[in-house]
């Protein structure tokens, strides 16, 4: 096999740049002109990468269509670590049975730096819009329910330095007050429980509780996302009740030794937008 040498600031950026773009261009894949273009890069430098990552069965190339895809090598690695904390095989049942009880759609989001990334979907019966989207999905800590009930438990201080970094990308998305966003940190650490209308997803609601580490640090959310004629008041109590439930069996089942638990505060690290 062919030993794959980057260099660690050129060709490796490069090479996930190009897998970026591929996860992008979807199912279909896209021709080695096209990458090139996207990445702005010289053909003959796409396609020495695509031929290296093909190696490594990270990419796939169809010679019919001309197309690269992404390799099913990359989503074994992706399966592999998108489970932090063993969160997803411990959350996983709560989801299926949230599902069934409430008739809607759960997320479970961990925070990852400034983000919140979906690691865990279960879908209802109800076609919705979310933020995250599907699995792999990431949105701005302070973007949607599940982001904001991971920010209202996070120490004051990183919780800060959070919504410095993330006020102007929250401004390119929607509308935006860091006064209305520390208000409601401040509800949602009183009740529990964030989420309401969407503002900027017309129809759409949602509520989420966050899951804690020993310190009362969140790690991650649960998150339903549903209409917004079906969260009434009385379905409003009840949800808030079963996620909270279901949050309680994850805590109990974290273990507080897992240095993973440390992680995401390690991966913020100053980066100008």
């Amino acid at each position: 096999m062919e030993a794959i040498v980057l260099d660690p600031g050129g060709s490796l950026r490069r090479a996930f740049g190009l897998l970026r773009l591929l996860g992008e261009g979807g199912a279909a894949g896209l021709r080695l002109t096209e990458l090139a273009q996207a990445a702005a890069l010289p053909p003959a430098t796409v396609h020495r990468l695509m031929r290296l990552m093909m190696t490594e069965r990270l990419v796939t190339f169809d010679p019919a269509s001309k197309h690269y895809r992404l390799g099913l090598e990359l989503f074994l690695l992706a399966a592999q670590a998108s489970n932090p904390l063993g969160l997803r095989d411990l959350a996983r049942p709560g989801l299926l049975r949230l599902t069934a009880e409430l008739n809607e759609t759960l997320f479970l989001l961990v925070h990852n730096g400034y983000d919140a990334v979906c690691i865990d979907r279960s879908s209802g019966p109800w076609p919705i819009r979310s933020f995250t989207g599907d699995i792999g999905g990431r949105v701005p800590l302070g973007m949607g329910q599940g982001s904001v009930a991971i920010l209202a438990f996070l120490p004051d201080a990183e919780q800060d330095e959070i919504i410095r970094h993330n006020t102007p990308r929250l401004r390119q998305l929607a509308p935006f007050s860091e006064g209305w966003l520390r208000r409601e940190l401040l509800r949602v650490r009183s009740e529990q429980v964030s989420g309401g209308l969407y503002p900027v997803n017309p129809g759409m609601a949602g509520l989420a509780v966050p899951i804690r580490d020993g310190t009362g640090r969140a790690v991650a959310a649960l998150s339903i996302g549903t209409t917004a004629e079906r969260l009434d008041a009385e379905r409003r109590a009840g949800a808030r009740e079963a996620l909270m439930r279901e949050a309680a069996l994850v805590e109990a089942g974290l273990n507080p030794f897992d240095p993973s638990l440390h992680r995401a505060a390690a991966a913020m690290e100053p980066v100008s937008r």
